[in-house]
């Protein structure tokens, strides 16, 4: 073969290491003759641009990364097609369609490996120079880089959650935020009912129009998972992200499942002395992933949805966690129904109002791009037919009525505990609440925590969320018996905690 200036397209999964792509290049260009010295440029779907697997290999050669939105691959025919990959990005092979883009010619066709492909073809400039010109972009090695720094070092344990406190001990709940009494009997039985169905694969399509339905959205605006758990995973993993922050303090599994990804993750950490309200001036404007929750755990802060609007611009994705919005009576802050916000992702849950924490199921709404990539990182078959039972269940007119009879009780009965933490000067409470939990601050709350434990009661603490400190704790909030309970275990823990020392 004749030595010419070569693209290399490349098509990888989620994670693939640098290695793996870059031996899989040079094994690929040395069965043909060619020399890596002769690559000129590598090229990929955009949504792929920012993996390290793939970037470290431009890196590795030396040459630039061009990255091709997915309407550009899927104009290109290429001779070796997979209908996977057909379905899931609208070209039949990433790494030939990118290739031959900027390419007179293809020269390999796709060569696989575990978890990448690649493609050679002799490079076109004049080609290159219309797809520049069309919405490519080649990228410096520099802007497939993570963020250079955090706003914050890791320190507190991310993975502690409120479980923790009351596994396996005979203690009254105020750690976790999933409503007492739950699941209701009728809930149970149609879960029940549904074990009859265990021997065939789950099917989603009933409860995924159901979702659909309950928010005035297209089908293909929905994506069920495990739990919004499941979720921040999928989007740690698939959605591209080369500045991702985190609004603190919040649910600690955004940030894990980021940094577990590879990422590098900026905080942006509200104050206390602000009532923990958002400034969206606070969010750096090169942040391209922003994930906020609402109302917000730990705080019970309900931000308003023209504040978080104004994080979303083009080239952003916006998460929004509304776990804890159907505890809101109205939901009158929700983005969940919005479909004209760029880059918006809502998170929702079943667990906490319907008390499924032990049958995970939750949903995302975003647009049909965002789920189909997410949708792509998902194993097969990621939630089972009773959580599918579930989840169509819980969006039935009955339930929802439900529903907001039980956010109004959460309201109510939210008022009485701040009532009566109200009688104590030691506490200091962040109002307004807006969710089914508070957040107090007192001097010693560790020691308090230890004594309320010892009086039968369990408190979230509050260590584990950045921006919080051992002064914090969090409390669920409960029906009136318990909470006068907890109230006078409370006064009794105050009065008993040992004098310290003067000086």
């Amino acid at each position: 073969m004749t030595r010419d200036a070569l693209v290399v397209g490349v098509g990888a999964r989620r994670g693939v290491p640098a290695d793996e792509v870059l031996g899989l290049i040079r094994a690929t260009l040395e069965a043909a003759g060619l020399a890596a010295g002769d690559v000129a440029e590598l090229a990929t779907l955009d949504t792929r641009a920012d993996e390290p697997g793939i970037a470290g290999a431009a890196a590795a050669l030396g040459v630039p990364l061009r990255a091709y939105p997915a309407g550009t691959l899927a104009g290109m025919p290429v001779p070796h097609s997979s209908a996977a990959t057909r379905t899931a990005v609208g070209t039949g092979s990433v790494a030939e369609a990118a290739a031959l883009v900027s390419g007179a010619e293809l020269l390999v066709p796709k060569r696989k490996s575990a978890s990448a492909t690649c493609a050679v073809a002799r490079l076109d400039r004049l080609a290159g120079d219309r797809a520049s010109t069309n919405g490519s972009e080649p990228s410096t090695m520099a802007a497939m880089l993570p963020p250079t720094k955090h706003t914050e070092n890791a320190g507190p344990d991310l993975r502690h959650h409120g479980d923790a406190e009351v596994r396996g001990l005979d203690l009254t709940d105020l750690a976790v935020n999933v409503r007492t009494g739950t699941p209701p009997d009728w809930l149970r039985e149609r879960i029940s009912a549904s074990l009859g169905l265990l021997a065939a694969y789950p099917d989603g399509r009933h409860a995924r129009a159901a979702v659909a339905g309950r928010h005035g959205l297209p089908e293909e605006r929905v994506l069920l998972t495990a739990g919004a758990a499941e979720a921040f995973v999928l989007i740690a993993r698939a959605l591209p992200a080369r500045r991702p922050v985190v609004v603190h303090p919040q649910f600690t599994e955004p940030e894990a499942a980021l940094r577990a990804a590879g990422h590098e993750v900026g905080r942006v950490v509200l104050r206390p002395e602000d009532g923990f309200r958002l400034d969206p001036a606070a969010v750096p404007e090169e942040a391209d992933l922003v994930v906020v929750g609402n109302p917000t755990n730990p705080t019970s802060v309900l931000h308003p949805a023209g504040v978080l609007e104004k994080l979303a611009r083009p080239g952003r994705t916006l998460v929004v966690d509304e776990a804890f919005m159907d505890a809101v009576p109205g939901e009158h802050e929700a983005l969940s129904d919005r479909q004209d916000v760029p880059g918006l992702v809502v998170l929702r849950s079943l667990t906490k109002t319907w008390g499924l924490a032990g049958l995970r199921i939750g949903y995302v709404l975003a647009d049909p791009g965002t789920v189909a990539l997410l949708q792509e990182a998902q194993p097969l078959w990621p939630v089972s037919s009773p959580a599918l039972a579930a989840a169509q269940a819980c969006m039935e007119p009955r339930a929802l009525v439900e529903a907001a009879d039980a956010a109004d009780r959460v309201e109510v009965d939210r008022a009485h505990l701040l009532a009566g933490l109200a009688e104590f000067s030691e506490v200091r409470v962040v109002e307004p609440a807006a969710g089914p939990f508070v957040l107090i601050r007192l001097e010693r709350a560790d020691e308090v925590r230890e004594l309320l434990r010892s009086r039968g009661f369990a408190a979230r603490r509050g260590d584990t969320f950045p921006g919080l400190g051992s002064e914090w704790l969090r409390l669920a909030v409960r029906d009136r018996v318990t909470t006068n309970r907890f109230l006078q275990a409370l006064d009794l823990a105050l009065q008993g905690l040992p004098r310290r020392a003067a000086g």
